[in-house]
């Protein structure tokens, strides 16, 4: 080969080599990049010539499409959109999907890869392309009356099956219409997301999933009673000193009790009762003879620190990596560096109310392509067993009597044993200064047959002039919403 020739040659595999890795990049690296690209038109108008399969609860279409006289061919619609808003989502003409709209994408566009076989039936009939239908866990009744109970409070509501981990209420306050999302004018669009980020009331967050998480305070007392009662340590009935104040080893801070003094009356109270009066001394007490990791091993049994998806992302609840002992004495009562989403609060108390075993919380009932084939059915497991079958039962009970006859009275119920508790958390700001306190409930009904396990969170103190507390604001909307779904 003479040298001219091997240089062409040369010159022919470099252009072979660079066509084969642009066309590699593109296809393989940069595809979805360029596809989700907003100025890539032909592919945004392409993912509309699908009819995206419906959202249904209870079987009713809660998102939808219709045809529209546009580029788009359909126009995606939300019946009752801000009350479902935190579990459809909102599918946007220029940006990412959110909510069940946003995780199961693939199967409502009808492009997962279980609906393959199904795509090619369609394509060789020539019926129209068509998504799957999501049926999702949602009772109405229930969600209807989260919404309700919650009334302008800002705040969340979950609610759940203690056995399956199912949700059957997920409502979010302030909320949003996400028609408005939806529209085919990718201006008005702009427009009305800037808007809605800019609201500082932050109606596009689902606060039972994420945003600025909150300290659970006395919730998270169930916690550490739970590590002390498995430890073998400990019974209900286990006393520690009944101080009025109590200051932190090597510091100037001072724990009281919320209604200042003592943990009622005597030299010493059990845990049964610091529990069903939700005293903060002698929770910190034990929260410095059991010890940081004693603590930290409990909460992550029950969830904390781990990532959940429904199927959408829930944010980590936290337990602090290290804790000195005066940490850890705040944290036993659900302050210092503690954060929880509601819904993991309600895994907590589901947990107790199903015998000790956590379930994996969940959305999705069923997939069902257009001709009612099942694609997918949602099927229950176990995220592990956080504590024992005794352990449930003895926190069971304190539970019933913090609503019998302690600091959870507001969400009694005639006729019904129900097992809750009430938090009242202090916010810190970035100033040092207290924000108003965050108000919880969480609990279950049935407390002998545990059918619904149910969380309330309140930000803001309630918005009140003065700082509200759980069981004057976040119990009673518990009570509402039980009473609604276990009248059915």
């Amino acid at each position: 080969m003479n040298r001219e020739l091997k240089r062409v040659s040369i010159v022919v595999i470099v252009l072979f080599v660079a066509l084969f890795t642009s066309t590699t990049v593109i296809q393989a690296v940069a595809a979805d990049q360029l596809g989700d690209d907003s100025r890539n038109t032909r592919t945004l108008y392409e993912s509309y010539q699908v009819e995206r399969g419906p959202i249904l609860v209870a079987g009713t279409p809660v998102a939808s499409s219709t045809p529209a006289n546009d580029n788009y061919k359909w126009q995606r619609t939300y019946a009752n959109g801000p009350l479902y808003a935190p579990v459809t989502g909102f599918f946007p003409v220029n940006g990412e999907p959110t909510g069940i709209e946003g995780s199961m994408n693939d199967y409502l566009s009808g492009t997962a890869n279980s609906q393959f076989l199904t795509k090619l039936e369609r394509i060789f009939t020539g019926q129209k392309p068509k998504g799957a239908a999501v049926q999702v866990s949602i009772d109405p009744v229930a969600q209807q009356a989260a919404w309700d109970a919650l009334g302008n409070f800002t705040g969340a509501v979950v609610v759940t099956e203690p056995k399956t981990g199912r949700i059957i209420a997920q409502v979010s306050k302030p909320s949003f219409d996400p028609n408005t999302l939806a529209v085919h004018d990718t201006k008005q669009v702009d427009s009305t997301y800037d808007a809605l980020v800019k609201d500082p009331t932050d109606p596009l967050i689902d606060r039972n999933r994420g945003g600025d998480l909150n300290p659970p305070g006395s919730t998270f007392k169930l916690v550490v009673v739970s590590a002390a009662l498995e430890s073998g340590k400990y019974t209900p009935e286990s006393t520690f000193p009944n101080p009025g104040s109590l200051t932190l080893p090597g510091t100037d801070s001072v724990v009281i009790n919320s209604g200042g003094g003592t943990c009622g009356p005597g030299a010493t109270v059990t845990i049964a009762d610091a529990l069903r009066l939700s005293c903060n001394i002698p929770m910190a007490e034990l929260g410095q003879q059991l010890g940081d990791r004693a603590i930290r091993d409990q909460a992550q049994k029950y969830g904390f620190n781990v990532e959940q998806h429904i199927p959408m992302t829930v944010e980590k609840s936290v337990y602090p990596a290290v804790a000195d002992t005066p940490q850890t004495m705040l944290s036993a009562f659900g302050q210092w560096e503690v954060r929880a989403t509601p819904i993991q609060m309600a895994m907590v108390s589901a947990a107790i109310a199903n015998g000790g075993i956590v379930m994996q919380p969940g959305m999705v009932d069923q997939v069902t392509n257009s001709d009612l084939s099942v694609v997918s059915t949602f099927e229950p497991k176990q995220f592990g067993r956080a504590i024992s079958k005794e352990t449930a039962d003895a926190l069971a009970k304190m539970m019933v009597a913090n609503v019998a006859d302690g600091a959870a009275d507001n969400a009694r119920i005639d006729g019904v044993d129900v097992a809750g508790k009430t938090g009242t958390a202090e916010n810190i700001g970035a100033d040092g200064k207290a924000d108003p306190y965050t108000l919880w409930f969480t609990g279950f009904a049935p407390a002998n047959d545990p059918r619904f396990a149910i969380t309330v969170l309140i930000e803001d103190g309630g918005g009140m002039g003065t700082n509200g507390y759980g069981n004057l604001l976040a119990a009673p909307v518990a009570k509402k919403v039980l009473e609604a779904v276990l009248s059915k």
